[in-house]
């Protein structure tokens, strides 16, 4: 049972019960006391009334904000792939439409220099008073961080004086992961992919699209898949305007490998240190007997200026 209204055990049922009982003294100054509300607290200490109790009574109060850290480190190409930044999307958007004028103010640390490009992906889904309370923080941020929030509230990790009972600076025990989703609440089974363009490759043959780059930090980002059998891919620079090229005659970018397209769409990220015209090139010169169709969606990502110069000002160095 998911532990929610109207999807209790008989065991969740009697724990709600004897949680409302155990904590009618502090039910009056809750913001709604309800069944919704009592077994978020149950939820989150897996049912565990003498935990849960006491979470409750510590911060049973009404909370209007939220300020929340966002720790980038670790961010890279992978995570911008197209299916997850537009599942992430549509939760922002869930959560102002469904929460407004939730948010105090958001810190963002350890940005690397793909940030940039990252928040200009979901910055279309946040409202223009969400992107004023966001805040990337330089190299003294956890200075900042105490400045706005109580060091018994912020683990060590971050600046604070929080640790958990093991003494673990990270404060792991506070993060209460949500398992896995069952499956009733699946729309469908996989991500469906749509593409933009789709080709026949004649056998024997290759075909290539070209894509403007003006200045470094743009990333180009592809997703593509082939019917019936493999196909080749690389990514090369033009080395004269203006003109088709062979693959010998340009710079070779992402080296031309073979994959299995057929089998499972193929995805992938390249962030351009150098502007000028970048060549995707698909490849069926290998095949001597079967044209291929290639169905691709190819997108080129710029970084969002503004963050990008704050980025600058604070000296914040690639990792």
């Amino acid at each position: 049972m998911s532990g929610r209204v109207g999807d209790l055990s008989p065991k969740q049922k009697e724990a709600l019960a004897k949680f409302r009982e155990n904590v009618q003294d502090v039910l009056p100054t809750l913001p709604n006391p309800d069944d919704y509300f009592l077994l978020r607290w149950l939820r989150a200490r897996n049912f565990d009334l003498q935990k849960s109790e006491a979470m409750l009574r510590k911060m049973g109060k009404k909370v209007e904000t939220i300020t929340l850290i966002y720790d980038c480190e670790g961010l890279g190409l992978k995570h911008l792939w197209k299916p997850a930044v537009e599942a992430y999307g549509e939760f922002l958007c869930m959560f102002e439409e469904n929460y407004p004028e939730t948010l105090k103010r958001l810190f963002v640390v350890k940005a690397p220099k793909l940030f940039p490009v990252a928040y200009n992906l979901i910055k279309p889904f946040l409202s223009e008073d969400t992107r004023k309370k966001i805040m990337v923080l330089g190299a003294n941020w956890k200075e900042i961080l105490l400045k706005h929030i109580s060091p018994d509230q912020l683990p060590v990790e971050y600046g604070g004086t929080m640790t958990d009972p093991d003494g673990d600076p990270k404060c792991k025990s506070k993060i209460n992961y949500g398992g896995d989703i069952p499956k009733k609440y699946y729309v469908r089974d996989q991500v469906k992919q749509q593409y933009e363009h789709s080709v026949q490759i004649s056998r024997g043959s290759s075909h290539q699209v070209e894509y403007e780059i003006l200045f470094p930090g743009c990333v180009l980002r592809w997703q593509f898949m082939s019917d019936g059998s493999d196909i080749g891919f690389g990514i090369f620079l033009k080395t004269k305007m203006g003109e088709r090229q062979r693959a010998g005659e340009m710079t070779e970018v992402l080296s031309n490998q073979r994959y299995n397209a057929h089998l499972v769409p193929e995805d992938g990220t390249l962030t351009c240190s150098d502007p000028g015209i970048y060549v995707l090139r698909f490849d069926n010169t290998y095949s001597f007997i079967h044209a291929k169709k290639v169905s691709f969606t190819v997108e080129v990502l710029l970084p969002d200026k503004a963050s990008e110069e704050k980025m600058k000002q604070l000296g914040v160095t690639p990792k």
